[in-house]
């Protein structure tokens, strides 16, 4: 049993006490608690559960279903260790059905190999998958039981995001502590009952109290859909926190100055006259927002969205050169070589008869060569292309007037900040302009990019052809072979894309050389390429570019290629495992075909059985060729994280909000918001503490 918490002082607020008021919290828990940034009694509070698992009933195994969480129990019929590619232990339990059930490991001890002798009883909880002998989990939680009857637990187990040294177990115990310090709802309501209208939410404090610790009859079904009226109260109250930060942030940004860009149009006017096609109306419209925006003295923040091959590259340079006219320098980053190449073939394609030369900066350029660049950007280059490399020491800017981010949402905040910073004199910063080929909801883009501007190129320019996208089984992989050998005999190109579950580059690379060695032997007459991420960056841009020429005739490609390449002669795409990859990954890859005025095509070659899941996200690529489209399915069946790459930027982390779950949930939160910072702005201050505590230092990002 827990000893009682030592008591706090009563002069201080129990919200903002240390954790360490809390029995047992010492100085190295103390620490692990502050990895997942919970230093106050309150961060307990709101540090809610990712899940939830329904250990209340035993799943017979012959009722089992794949993808499902289930307990299940049963007696060890079978054991057997194996060392196969790498260690594994399996365990075979059967139940009063007759049913068998496999329990795979990969990491083991001796001891618990003992532990699982034949006849002992288990109770197991865990996912469930389709193995090479029938339902199986993989590691799953277990724990040996002396008969059949043994009590269950009486109330859903929550699951919280936690960290290493810190168990589920531990932290359920501090959560319990951390509750009896909840004061009254008065004290604990920072949003006035008055602005919340009609929505019949409980209050805040029944509804933490009800996902710490749902009691028996909580509505179990609504829990697990994150559809409780409880979880919804903290769905507002987190969206609200967000939207504020973000458009206080919006605020802040509005009192820095920037310069006035405003030109003489020269450059635009020499630039549209030679430009081989014109412009749609969506990129015109677009230009016109951007132009509005950087001539004026506050600095722009504006999101340009379009579709794969919409044209946001010649809208980007037509901005450029609005700035570089007002006698401004200007950057590009881009968050891969390969695609920052290809931005500066366009650009000196474009701008090089009009007398400017763009610069080209990247890890890879060194010595001599970096050092006649860095001189260029502090002197008179008008114009860089770069990586990451243009936010490092050393790189500094004459006069930086317009910062351009390429697929922002592959860069950290802070790594944005850092191209921002670069041009920084006083209170005065660079405009911005954020573009992404990933199309973002609109749902999403209200709350995610509350602090941007958001123009969005909903026009693709004539003469590009829709990709037809076909959905084959890997048992036809013969069949699609002969496809590339038929379409490269009359002149084409292909890409073979290999795609694997694990993130590892090595393995990634592994799969990619064994495809092209089965396909050179499959293709005898062709020149196959090759392209992955191992490979040194000169490899890579020579075998890219006799791509380009034509001298390969087929591609075979990691993701790598997923932005970037324009190979108007290449009209067939086959991605191996698609089922392996999200849909606004398998959207960007399709568009790398499609790009000439040839009909062209993508084959997704899958590997069954197929889930529930990946059976949706192909359909919808089978269906739709519309970026809009498919970013509305992603988000309905992945979640905004996985959406705008934040697993890695720490952008947009929910803590209990889906945005696809709770989108009916925004126009009450924008209403609510508009209220609050008018009326209520010292409450709007504590609920974005709450909630996102310091997680704001990306003021203007």
């Amino acid at each position: 049993m827990p000893r009682a918490p030592a008591p706090a002082d009563t002069s201080l607020d129990p919200a903002l006490a240390p954790v360490t008021t809390l029995a047992g919290v010492g100085p190295a828990l103390a620490e692990a608690l502050a990895r997942l940034g919970i230093v106050r009694v309150q961060d307990l509070w709101f540090h809610l559960p990712l899940r939830y698992e329904d250990r209340t009933r035993i799943t017979a195994i012959r009722d089992l279903q794949p993808g499902a969480h289930a307990q299940v129990e049963g007696r060890v019929a079978a054991v057997e260790r194996g060392f196969r590619f790498r260690p594994q232990l399996r365990v075979a339990i059967e139940d009063d059905s007759g049913a068998t059930l496999t329990l795979r490991f990969f990491h083991f001890r001796k001891t618990q190999v003992d532990q699982l002798a034949p006849g002992t009883r288990l109770r197991c909880y865990g996912e469930v998958r389709v193995g090479h002998q029938g339902a199986e989990i993989v590691h799953p939680q277990y724990q040996r039981v002396e008969a059949a009857g043994a009590p269950v637990e009486e109330r859903l187990t929550p699951v919280y995001p936690v960290t290493e040294g810190l168990s589920q177990k531990r932290f359920a115990t501090l959560t319990g502590l951390a509750l009896r310090h909840l004061p009254d709802e008065a004290a604990l309501e920072l949003v006035p009952v008055g602005l919340r209208g009609g929505l019949a939410l409980p209050s805040l404090r029944a509804a933490l109290q009800l996902v710490h610790r749902p009691p028996a009859d909580a509505d179990v079904a609504a829990l697990l859909r994150g559809a409780h009226p409880a979880q919804r109260r903290l769905a507002l109250e987190e969206l609200l926190s967000h939207h504020l930060s973000l458009k206080r942030l919006r605020a802040q940004v509005r009192e820095h100055r920037a310069p006035a860009l405003r030109g003489d149009g020269r450059l635009r006017e020499a630039f549209a006259s030679r430009l081989p096609f014109a412009m749609t109306g969506a990129q015109q419209r677009v230009s016109v927002e951007i132009e509005a925006d950087i001539g004026a003295s506050s600095p722009m923040l504006r999101l340009v969205q379009g579709d794969v091959g919409s044209g946001k590259t010649v809208v980007a340079a037509r901005a450029a050169l609005a700035a570089i006219e007002a006698g401004h320098q200007v950057a590009l980053m881009a968050p891969t070589e390969l695609l920052a190449e290809q931005h500066l073939r366009n650009l000196r394609t474009w701008l090089e008869p009009l007398g400017i030369a763009p610069l080209w900066l990247a890890g890879k350029v060194q010595g001599r060569a970096r050092r006649s660049v860095l001189e260029a950007i502090a002197g008179d280059g008008a114009l860089v292309v770069g990586t990451h490399a243009l936010m490092q020491e050393g790189v500094v800017f004459r006069r930086l007037g317009l910062a351009i981010i390429d697929e922002q949402h592959r860069f950290g905040v802070h790594q944005r900040l850092a191209l921002r910073d670069k041009g920084r004199e006083g209170d005065s910063v660079p405009h911005q302009l954020v573009l992404t080929a990933t199309p973002i909801p609109r749902t999403l883009a209200m709350t995610a990019y509350a602090d941007l501007d958001v123009s969005v190129i909903d026009e693709l320019p004539p003469g590009r052809t829709p990709v037809q996208t076909v959905v084959v089984s890997a048992a036809r992989r013969g069949e699609v072979v002969e496809r590339i050998r038929a379409a490269c005999a009359e002149g084409r190109q292909a890409y073979w894309v290999c795609t694997l579950i694990e993130e590892s580059d090595l393995l990634q690379a592994q799969a990619a050389e064994v495809a092209l060695a089965e396909l050179t032997a499959a293709l005898p007459g062709l020149r196959v390429g090759l392209v992955h991420g191992r490979m040194k960056a000169a490899e890579k841009a020579e075998v890219m570019q006799a791509f380009r020429n034509g001298a390969i005739a087929l591609l075979v490609a990691t993701t790598v290629i997923e932005v970037g390449v324009d190979v108007p002669n290449a009209s067939l795409m086959v991605i191996e495992n698609p089922e392996r990859l999200g849909l606004a990954q398998l959207h960007q890859l399709r568009g790398r075909v499609g790009r000439g005025q040839v009909a062209s095509s993508c084959v997704l070659l899958y590997q069954g059985p197929l889930s529930a899941l990946a059976r949706a996200r192909l359909e919808a690529m089978r269906e739709s060729n519309d970026g809009f489209f498919i970013a509305e399915k992603d988000l309905e069946l992945r979640g905004p994280g996985e959406l705008l790459g934040t697993r890695q930027t720490g952008q947009l982390a929910f803590r209990v909000a889906d945005l696809a779950r709770d989108a009916d949930l925004l126009p009450e939160v924008q209403r609510i918001g508009a209220a609050m910072l008018e009326q209520h702005a010292e409450l709007a201050e504590r609920l974005v503490a709450r909630w996102i505590g310091g997680a704001t230092r990306y003021a203007g990002a």
